[in-house]
Formats: C-alpha cells, sequence, structure tokens
C-alpha cells in the first residue's frame, strides 16, 4: 500500500498541541502517540519523536526506540510504502510525566519555525526520485541519532535537527528546509568523525605512555 504525505489542513503545531492536550495516564505508548496524530501523517509523528532531543532533558532508553522508529517510516517514505513498525516498539511505554513538558516546549519553539515554512525550491521537493532520495536521508539521519553517544553534547542533537528539518520540509514542500536537513547531516558526520578521530588519538597517546613508562601507579596507604 502506498503512503502519501498531503498538506495537513491544520498546522503542526496545532495537531501538536491537540496531542499534549489529549495525553492522560502516566504512560504512552508509540501507539497511542501515532493514533493521536491521524490522517496528519507520519512525518509529523517524526518532528515529535525528535523533540526529547532537542532539549537539554533526558528520557532514558528514547534514542534507540524513537531512532528505529524514524528509520522505519524513513524507509517507508523511500519505498513509497506504509512502515510496517514492531508491536513491541509499538508497545514501548515513555513517561508521560517527562514527555508532555518536552513536548509543550517543542510545539513553541516549532511555532517559530512555523512563521517561516513556506513552499519554495520545488526542485528538492517534487519528483518521485527527490522524495526517496529525501527518504534515504531521513533514514541516515536516524542511524545517526541511534549511535551510542548519548552522554556525548550535541550527539544527539544534530541527527535530531536533521529529521525535524527533512520532516518540516518534506511535509510543507519547503526546500528551504530540506537544505537545511542536509546540512544537519553534514554537520553530524563531521562531528562523529572528529570525535572517532579524537577518540582514537587519545588512545595512541595513552598506549605510548604506558609503552614508554612514563605513567608510574602509586601503591595504595
Amino acid at each position: 500500500m502506498s503512503v502519501e504525505f498531503r498538506e495537513p489542513n491544520q498546522s503542526f503545531v496545532e495537531v501538536l498541541k491537540e496531542i499534549v492536550a489529549s495525553i492522560q495516564g502516566e504512560t504512552i505508548t508509540l501507539r497511542e502517540l501515532l493514533e493521536r496524530i491521524g490522517e496528519q501523517g507520519l512525518l509529523i509523528f517524526c518532528m515529535i519523536l525528535t523533540l526529547p532531543f532537542l532539549f537539554p532533558v533526558s528520557i532514558p532508553g528514547v534514542s534507540t526506540v524513537f531512532g528505529l522508529a524514524i528509520l522505519l517510516i524513513g524507509i517507508g517514505v523511500t519505498l513509497n510504502r506504509l512502515p510496517w513498525l514492531p508491536a513491541r516498539l509499538k508497545e514501548r511505554k515513555i513517561a508521560t510525566e517527562r514527555l508532555i513538558p518536552v513536548l509543550k516546549r517543542g510545539a513553541d519553539v516549532l511555532g517559530r519555525f512555523e512563521r517561516f515554512v513556506r513552499p519554495r525550491i520545488p526542485v528538492l521537493t517534487h519528483g518521485t526520485t527527490v522524495n526517496r532520495f529525501n527518504g534515504v536521508m531521513l533514514v541516515l539521519s536516524a542511524v545517526l541519532l541511534m549511535f551510542p553517544l548519548g552522554l556525548v553534547p550535541f550527539s544527539n542533537t544534530l541527527p535530531a535537527l536533521a529529521i525535524l528539518f527533512l520532516a518540516i520540509g518534506m511535509l510543507q514542500r519547503d526546500g528551504l528546509f530540506i537544505t537545511l536537513g542536509y546540512v544537519a547531516i553534514i554537520a553530524t558526520v563531521i562531528y562523529f568523525v572528529a570525535l572517532f578521530a579524537a577518540a582514537l588519538l587519545a588512545g595512541q597517546g595513552i598506549m605510548s605512555l604506558l609503552g614508554s613508562g612514563t605513567i608510574i601507579l602509586f601503591p595504595l596507604l
């Protein structure tokens, strides 16, 4: 079954505020979040899943879970099909005590973006090939989000921004936001390569010091 991302009849900020107002209880599942979106589309779902990574608030375990959900949605966009989400992923429970404040702050931030969003640069937003390429970029961003570097500053924020910009651009046919998504992906890759190189150099330095006998281990008193 093909999937079509149509223009929403509400702004994505209005949809997000309605979702926040509808959340009750101590926990909520991904399935329940997706059901609350209704016909507004999976791209808004991707936008919601990025919000916990845009602020200095930790919600344990969501990087892998949310990243996997975004990855599967990106595959669906690439293949022009409704994505399959495993039952275990859809039923994963998230504490609403931490999620609701993040979603409220996210609605305020997205409201600032919404003023600048409009259809433009159609070469980046229209056509089967372009949509599939943007889907692949969404998948790549989700993979970067799932990297086990949650304690490293900006390691989740940069790929989350890439996903957010791509989702906004694809949903609202705004090529400028698509471009910002590409830039965020490049910045994420450069950042991760720099982290890897720094870790490698640090490891080599420690091994060199150990080999030269510079490090002296003092006995416990």
